[in-house]
């Protein structure tokens, strides 16, 4: 049997990962290319293989239908926005999951990116290293009013982390646990008034017709002139046009950015502001993370694919 992995850290420290693959009887191809693979590279190296472990490579029903052997879809990560589910159902594909792997880390790194927008770290280490000492004002994190847009493992975890800084917590959910948000003090808004009351707006939402652009142009002229957006989810719930713009003209105090529509983006104006902060999709990237992804995502491949004989 052949299994393809994609994910750029599956295995890098712990790469007994590939060892517990081969002792099964698999043979693994690699992604070596050090990128996301394309969508025509995804079906060369798909056609013979009964499994796949995959990150945010494209696994859509053209991908698929290249792929006839294709019997488990091991994700590593939870997002399935990559992955046409409804062509997997059909066709009596398994798709797993690594629920809750690296919901710390990801909140973790949300939380990196507030407090680096709202200090300005990395602009003051910048100026530091030209030995310009000269002071820059920030803002305050610890009393601020922080906004959760997508409550679930990873919003949960923000949400914790945000208590500890003695922060108004208010939040957004498709699926709004009432009992869980009263027991931890937390607020239901709709989205425009986050974006309008919010200090910080952090989105942990998954991607589908419905949030796919959700902080569009109108949404961001709502925010605050100090407030700061933060993105760890997905690129395309952001109007990326009209965040621009609004960071260019600084009608918002910053953002923190992990993820975009096209990584890395083709925009020179991203790499020349200085209110931003800029990250390469690796806010899950801890030692601790990737080895619990890697182990569930092997376990889940390997049990869905044995199942399916």
């Amino acid at each position: 049997m052949k299994v393809l992995v994609t994910p750029r850290s599956f295995g890098k420290n712990n790469p007994g990962l590939f060892d517990d693959l081969r002792r099964a009887g698999v043979e693994v191809i690699r992604n070596d290319t050090g990128g996301v693979l394309s969508k025509e590279r995804m079906m060369a190296l798909l056609a013979d293989c009964h499994g796949v472990i995959v990150g945010i490579d494209p696994l859509d029903a053209e991908v698929l239908a290249a792929a006839p052997r294709l019997r488990a879809v091991a994700k590593y990560g939870v997002g399935l926005d990559n992955i046409d589910v409804d062509y997997c159902i059909h066709h009596d594909i398994t798709v797993s999951r690594t629920v809750g792997a690296n919901s710390e880390a990801v909140a973790d790194y949300a939380f990196a990116l507030m407090l680096a927008v709202a200090r300005k770290v990395v602009t003051i280490d910048a100026k530091c290293r030209r030995r310009d000492w000269s002071k820059l004002t920030g803002l305050d994190i610890g009393g601020a009013t922080l906004g959760i847009i997508g409550l679930g493992a990873v919003g949960r975890c923000v949400a914790a982390r945000g208590k500890g800084f003695g922060m108004r917590i208010l939040g957004n959910d498709v699926a709004w646990d009432h009992v869980w948000a009263l027991r931890e003090g937390i607020e239901r808004e709709d989205v425009d008034t986050i974006c309008r009351e919010a200090d910080v707006i952090t989105l942990h939402t998954a991607l589908t017709p419905e949030t796919q652009g959700m902080l569009d142009a109108r949404r961001i002229g709502l925010m605050k002139p100090t407030a700061i957006l933060i993105n760890t989810a997905r690129g395309e719930l952001v109007d990326e046009a009209a965040l621009l713009a609004a960071l260019k003209e600084k009608r918002i105090h910053g953002a923190g950015l992990d993820v975009f529509v096209e990584e890395p983006p083709k925009d020179d104006a991203w790499y020349e502001l200085e209110n931003v902060v800029l990250g390469s999709h690796t806010s899950s990237s801890t030692r601790g993370a990737t080895e619990t992804m890697g182990r569930m995502a092997v376990n889940n491949l390997l049990r869905d694919m044995s199942a399916s004989r």
